[in-house]
């Protein structure tokens, strides 16, 4: 087998989306050129022996669904279900901020839990507010922990729990830390395991918005560099993909919406919705629901992700008069959109 080097081409605005239509087939998408890319170099995969599997892997992903805020979230979950069902992934898995572990919430879950025979779940910080707890989470939503591993045809998948108390550096509000207890498990994960390896979390662990210890996260994974293909996040509501450490870290933007806060509520549907979901009126809906599937090829070292496009609800973040994180520019990674991307292996 051929040893290299890995490029990221980050595809955005790429007009195939729309062209394509949901009915494509695994196969037809993965042949599929796009017109323009920004190519970054990266390390070496470790090639020394074949991928466990020999056709592509796919997962479903969606984040920030927000059942519970939103008066659409069971459209916004039947939309990604119903691509699902076209594409038909090897695994379905939400970021977290789902919708609560409780019993009115039970319709939602068990939809999407039935959808596939691998129906994986993170727990965001929202999951457990109006009293419930992780052990709820765990529970309703059928989890074998609030951290695992999961062997996905070979894929190995991590799963991390950011809602850790205990941080040194907290500063208020929810819980972004992953304790000593979960850095100890990951360190044996990433040493035991082969890979290829994807790691998932509902806060990011680089790029806007990390947890409070995200500089010995992203030191642990920079370390298993060539085990670790991606890291995949939710929580941000954004779409962003940053590198560090030789480690291609992306954030999977909100099914739903970007929060804006109490100072600058405002009304994007009609006054009755809003009346009885007061909550939407501290977002920028988007119009449809956002998620991606994941495509890992072992053929050519190569992961693709194909996004979804939608448009703002009302008024957007910046026509708010918002400037939000000094890392993020509207219509940017603030916007309604997860854009296609690309990670590839350059054959030497």
């Amino acid at each position: 087998m051929v040893r290299g080097k890995v490029v990221v081409a980050m595809n955005s605005d790429l007009p195939y989306i729309s062209q394509l239509g949901t009915s494509l087939s695994r196969r037809t998408f993965l042949k599929t050129t796009t017109a323009a890319s920004l190519t970054l170099a990266l390390p070496r995969w470790s090639t020394a022996a074949a991928w466990p599997f020999d056709q592509p892997l796919q997962i479903g992903v969606i984040a920030d669904l927000h059942h519970d805020v939103m008066h659409d979230g069971t459209d916004r979950l039947g939309a990604f279900l119903k691509d699902m069902s076209v594409s038909k992934p090897d695994a379905i898995l939400q970021l977290g901020d789902f919708a609560y572990p409780s019993d009115d919430n039970s319709d939602l879950i068990n939809l999407f839990n039935q959808a596939h025979n691998r129906p994986l779940h993170v727990i965001g910080n929202h999951d457990t507010d109006a009293g419930f707890t992780k052990d709820n989470c765990i529970e309703r939503w059928g989890m074998p922990g609030r951290y695992y591993a999961r062997n996905i045809e070979g894929l190995q998948l991590l799963v991390l729990d950011g809602n850790d108390p205990g941080s040194p550096t907290h500063k208020g509000g929810y819980a972004s830390y992953v304790g000593k207890e979960q850095v100890a498990w990951l360190k044996e994960q990433l040493e035991t395991l082969d890979g290829p390896i994807i790691v998932a979390s509902h806060q990011p662990l680089a790029g806007a918005y990390a947890i409070d210890n995200a500089d010995e996260l992203q030191a642990l994974l920079g370390d298993a560099a060539s085990k670790v293909i991606l890291v995949i996040n939710g929580h941000s509501h954004i779409d962003q993909v940053v590198r560090v450490k030789n480690v291609t870290y992306m954030h999977v933007n909100s099914a739903s919406y970007k929060w804006v806060g109490g100072g600058h509520r405002h009304e994007s549907y009609a006054p009755e919705i809003h009346r009885e979901h007061p909550r939407i009126s501290y977002t920028c809906p988007y119009r449809d629901s956002l998620f991606a599937t994941v495509t890992v090829d072992p053929r050519n070292f190569t992961i693709r992700v194909k996004g979804r496009r939608s448009s703002w609800v009302g008024k957007s973040p910046a026509e708010l008069g918002l400037d939000m994180h000094p890392q993020l520019t509207n219509g940017e990674e603030i916007a309604p959109r997860i854009r296609d991307r690309k990670i590839t292996r350059v054959s030497t």
